[in-house]
């Protein structure tokens, strides 16, 4: 099957790679622009290894993308971690038209932060969606769904690279062999269960110490490692990281600190006690019993 890959990073990288391995044409690799600095993509190392054409453009809406893609007669288009937008008249210019990877079971959690969302809404079960492109965001008929378990400790990075990323590949393999057979599945999402939510940033990182201990906690994990759950020290914007929650009946004040052990940093909360490993100030992430030292911080101080 002839296909144009667009995406990028790793994700990207990794499904080039099965499809070259599953023996399948790629015609085209779609990457953005090379970042300041010389970086090269890992998707864009891995065509140019392969010997592929790559393909780089500030948007992928300018007329000469269409142009390429209808002189590439593919069959298929494949989004893999794609952060730019595809118009129509390029997601339809394959036979086939095109498909793409989204890290949630939709309809639920469309937009550009599902997993983090997931996790700050406290779901116990996620996912992955591959589903035909159309005009709206993540809207289109789902061609297939792969479900994972979101364990108590998950945090948006571990379910990501540890579940969704080696299960996504191996899906986009399977999405391949399934529009191979002629009659591949197009499940009208159903609009009744939908839910979109903005992209996760600061804004909405913020903790808010009064709430209950777990929705914290799934704040603090689904932002974990972007964009970092934060609060006040001091004064002073810091941000929260690999932390454990050992639940719990605690007298002390949410926010307050209750033991420095360790690496580590220990806050009481509403309902439990919030194990901190992890902080980051204006500089570099380092263990938060060295942040405390530095901030000068003791037992008995609050945050927030």
């Amino acid at each position: 099957m002839r296909i144009i890959l667009i995406g990028q990073a790793a994700f990207a990288e990794k499904s080039l790679e099965k499809l070259l391995e599953k023996g399948e044409e790629i015609v085209a690799v779609y990457c953005p622009p090379d970042a300041p600095g010389g970086k090269l993509d890992p998707v864009k190392q891995k065509a140019l290894q392969s010997g592929l054409p790559v393909r780089q453009h500030k948007t992928l809406k300018a007329p000469e993308v269409k142009d390429e893609f209808v002189g590439f007669k593919a069959d298929l288009a494949i989004l893999a971690f794609v952060t730019q937008i595809v118009p129509p008249p390029v997601f339809s210019a394959p036979r086939f038209g095109s498909i793409c990877f989204h890290p949630s079971l939709l309809p639920k959690y469309r937009g550009a932060s599902a997993i983090n969302w997931a996790l700050i809404n406290g779901e116990s079960r996620t996912g992955l969606t591959l589903f035909w492109v159309d005009q709206g965001i993540d809207t289109g008929p789902i061609l297939l769904q792969k479900e994972v378990a979101v364990e108590p400790d998950d945090t948006a990075g571990s379910l990501y690279f540890n579940k969704i990323f080696p299960l996504g590949v191996e899906a986009i393999g399977e999405a391949v062999d399934l529009i191979k057979t002629g009659s591949p599945p197009r499940i009208v999402q159903d609009e009744s269960k939908a839910s979109y939510d903005p992209p996760c940033r600061d804004e909405h990182a913020i903790i808010d110490w009064s709430k209950p201990a777990e929705v914290v906690y799934n704040l603090i994990r689904g932002c974990d490692p972007q964009p970092g759950a934060h609060t006040l020290c001091q004064a002073k914007r810091v941000r929260l990281f690999d932390c454990r929650l050992k639940r719990g009946d605690v007298s002390t004040a949410p926010a307050t600190v209750t033991a420095i052990d360790g690496e580590s940093l220990h806050l009481a909360l509403n309902g439990g006690t919030l194990v901190v490993k992890k902080m980051r100030g204006d500089g570099a992430k380092i263990a938060a019993a060295e942040y405390a030292n530095q901030a000068g911080l003791r037992v008995g101080d609050k945050l927030g």
